[in-house]
């Protein structure tokens, strides 16, 4: 199971060239073609073009996706609630994240050996993958500060 958060923006139309997804250290990562042949030579991907309201690959202007596994560590963090359950704590906005994202980097960053203690005993997941995770949501965030905010948990 994995948490997906998405930041729409009214008319945004997502790029048209074909993308690259895979599946790794529990999230959905999208990838460039020259990356791909660089793990894969000699190997062919599947690639999708997204469509305007498509949300397989793309939903507006940012998506992204991790695993429940980090939960514990990112209450640990303080932003499990602005992760995980946005709408319960009226964060409707992505500049409404920015904070408090923000102030849970410095904290993950700040103690790696306090939130590796968190990683999960299955191996699905770990420190790196969410404090990778934060710092591209947020950076969105930054991008996208009007963009509207919805989770699929």
């Amino acid at each position: 199971m994995s948490l997906d958060v998405y930041l729409t923006l009214e008319g945004y139309v997502p790029p048209q060239e074909p993308v690259i997804c895979i599946r790794e250290d529990g999230q959905n990562k999208q990838i460039t073609r020259e990356e791909w042949d660089r793990r894969f030579p000699g190997r062919e991907p599947v690639t999708s073009i997204p469509l305007p309201g498509d949300t397989t690959v793309y939903s507006g202007v940012y998506s992204g996706n991790i695993t429940h596994n980090l939960n514990s560590m990112a209450k640990e963090a303080g932003i499990y609630m602005h992760l995980w359950r946005p709408e319960e704590i009226g964060i409707k906005k992505a500049e409404q994240l920015i904070g408090p994202l923000s102030a849970g980097l410095v904290l993950l960053a700040g103690d790696p050996d306090r939130f590796r203690q968190f990683n999960p005993k299955n191996g699905w997941g770990d420190y790196e993958g969410l404090v990778c995770f934060v710092i591209q949501y947020l950076n969105a965030c930054i991008k996208f500060r009007e963009a509207t905010v919805s989770v699929w948990r």
